[in-house]
């Protein structure tokens, strides 16, 4: 065979594959695009589902409607749609904590460690529609999935940030585990009062929260701090 006829000729088949070399696989590549379409269609309609409907009246049925997928396809992602409801907040507040850590991290004095995350959280919270209308219409909800640190302001993050503020003496000796659980529940749930009002009010939901851990923080003793640190 000539070195022309050589260059031309199609790659040997690999055994046992069959596979020519040279060639990488496609279709294994197709698949697992399409799989990922699929699950992003799912979220994409339960999204919408969740703010129009809300959790408790919302069905597989309603979700699966809004894509272009038969029923038994969701289940090949999801078992119910709960695990759906999880992993939407899981994906839409995981931004909102990375945001609010950077600036607890970055914060110089007291007012800044409590002002710039509040006003980080409530302004992700008020920026997005979607996820405005989802904490809005599932607040009771949402609230129950505190205990999961993967959602809100995780309390163990919050923890070790105010401890490294102690450290640092930008925060003054205290609970971190009592003050921690409270700025969690305070960030949740004046959270949803600001998205409640037209427009939110981020502002006032900042300076709210603030006034009150600064002022809280301020007033502790020394004494009165525990061996939980």
């Amino acid at each position: 065979m000539s070195q022309s006829a050589a260059r031309t000729a199609d790659p040997p088949i690999n055994a046992p594959t069959g596979q020519r070399r040279g060639h990488s696989p496609s279709e294994p590549g197709r698949r697992e695009a399409t799989k990922q379409a699929n699950r992003a269609a799912i979220l994409e309609s339960a999204r919408d589902v969740f703010a129009d409907l809300g959790y408790g009246a919302a069905s597989v049925r309603d979700i699966v409607r809004g894509t272009d997928l038969a029923t038994g396809t969701f289940y090949n992602y999801f078992p119910d749609k709960e695990a759906v409801f999880r992993v939407l907040l899981e994906e839409s507040v995981s931004e909102a904590r990375a945001l609010a850590r950077t600036a607890r991290q970055a914060a110089g004095s007291l007012e800044e460690f409590v002002a710039d995350a509040y006003r980080a959280y409530f302004a992700f919270l008020a920026s997005d529609p979607q996820l405005f209308m989802l904490v809005r219409r599932n607040a009771g909800t949402v609230s129950t999935q505190f205990a999961e640190p993967a959602f809100g302001v995780s309390r163990s993050e919050l923890e070790e940030d105010l401890r490294a503020g102690i450290r640092a003496g930008v925060i003054p000796d205290h609970d971190v585990a009592y003050m921690a659980a409270a700025m969690v529940g305070t960030a949740f749930e004046v959270g949803v009062s600001m998205v409640e009002r037209a427009p939110p009010d981020v502002d006032g939901a900042t300076i709210f929260a603030t006034a009150l851990f600064v002022a809280g923080l301020k007033a502790l003793k020394p004494d009165e701090a525990s061996a939980e640190r």
